[in-house]
């Protein structure tokens, strides 16, 4: 439910400002940093919702900033067995894990599409979206691992 609520409530917000400045501004523009700061005779720039270079670009769509990762994650500590306070910690901590899981990906899709379409496609479609579900999933447990340690020595 808290992962359907946060999703529609995104997906009314297509086309807004909000939107734009979450796509342009939070991950598109890191994006090119980052792809300047790895490569910097990429020359990569943030144009609109488009990660791009010389050699072509990346469009960065509602759903590629990576906010239903972010929202898999607030759904699972929603039912998470912990108390309030280590459930908004492991959000809190998570926000900026998503971030930089889906700047790799987006980086890593950027490089596949000017290397290889098909790698890209197989990258888009497939591996990445799985990846990031994967080290969602890891972080998930790392946290719950790392508060029932931290409660059981507090309860001791």
């Amino acid at each position: 439910m808290t992962f359907s609520v946060l999703q529609l409530g995104w997906q009314s917000l297509n086309g807004s400002w909000f939107e734009h400045v979450l796509i342009h501004s939070c991950t598109v523009s890191p994006a090119a940093l980052l792809a300047n700061l790895l490569t910097p005779g990429i020359h990569a720039f943030a144009s609109d919702d488009v990660l791009q270079s010389p050699h072509g670009g990346l469009d960065i769509l509602n759903g590629c900033e990576g906010l239903e990762a972010l929202f898999l994650l607030i759904a699972a500590f929603a039912v998470a067995p912990l108390s309030w306070r280590r459930r908004m910690q492991g959000v809190a901590l998570g926000v900026p894990v998503v971030f930089v899981v889906n700047q790799a990906r987006i980086l890593t899709l950027f490089y596949a599409f000017r290397a290889s379409p098909q790698l890209f496609d197989a990258l888009h479609a497939t591996v990445t979206p799985i990846a990031v579900i994967v080290l969602m999933c890891c972080y998930f447990y790392a946290w719950l691992a790392h508060a029932s340690r931290h409660s059981v020595a507090e309860n001791a």
